[in-house]
């Protein structure tokens, strides 16, 4: 299996000295650009591109949906590959590719918005993103951080978004799980892929979570196809059993 990162390139990841094959996935995830937050980056305040596309259904009643994402520009204009792979170009505006899945799937449940950021933004030129990211997995760190959610109490549903960088949840994600009580909580992974869809980070988040539910059915959409995933998010959403 490859591994797979959000930009969309094939790389080689360091093991020491970089090795596998590494294919660029996609970074989905927030606001403004993908790595200074533009929607909301805390709890209570809904996406300012939300705007609902038919009424919430009520599986889905005091949902959050979080998300972590990383698009390479915040200009949509003569974007390299790796940009282009990394991002969702909507009314001249720059979307990381799982940034767009989860404003999707908000924009249908309803609820509140929140975007997973570190305390030191991560860089947005290719190889050093690719260079800093193995280095904090090969290392299992847990980055900072930028912004906590305070309480979940008022959250049942929690959907939970990432990109697949080499067969894994980027770190940061395991960042939150670490300092975000779920127990209780029906969790509900998306992601965004380079062809590894969700790998094995659906057991990942279970064994981070054992008292929480985590339900086995969630979306993963391939990067090149994330951008026309609107219509098949939605239909996920309807048929999905929680």
């Amino acid at each position: 299996m490859q591994p797979t990162w959000e930009g969309g390139k094939k790389m080689k990841k360091r093991f020491g000295i970089l090795a596998a094959i590494v294919a660029v996935a996609t970074l989905s995830a927030c606001g403004n650009t993908e790595n200074q937050s533009q929607d909301s980056s805390s709890t209570g305040n809904k996406s300012e591109d939300s705007a609902p596309v038919a009424p919430a259904p009520e599986k889905f009643r005091k949902s959050l949906v979080v998300y972590f994402s990383v698009p390479e520009t915040d200009d949509p204009e003569n974007m390299t590959q790796e940009e282009e792979n990394s991002a969702v170009v909507i009314g001249g505006k720059v979307l990381g590719n799982t940034q767009y899945v989860a404003q999707t799937i908000q924009e249908r449940v309803g609820g509140d918005i929140f975007r997973i950021e570190p305390d030191k933004a991560y860089p947005t030129d290719h190889e050093e993103l690719v260079d800093l990211a193995s280095k904090e997995q090969e290392e299992g760190a847990r980055p900072a951080l930028k912004e906590k959610i305070e309480t979940m109490d008022q959250y049942e549903t929690i959907f939970l978004g990432y990109p697949n960088w080499w067969g894994d949840m980027p770190m940061i994600l395991y960042s939150f799980l670490d300092e975000t009580d779920l127990a209780g909580k029906t969790i509900i992974p998306f992601n965004t892929h380079g062809g590894s869809g969700f790998s094995s980070t659906i057991d990942s988040i279970k064994k981070e979570e054992p008292s929480a539910k985590v339900i086995e059915d969630g979306y993963s959409v391939n990067r090149d196809e994330a951008a026309d995933s609107k219509e098949a998010v939605i239909k996920w959403l309807n048929d999905l059993n929680i």
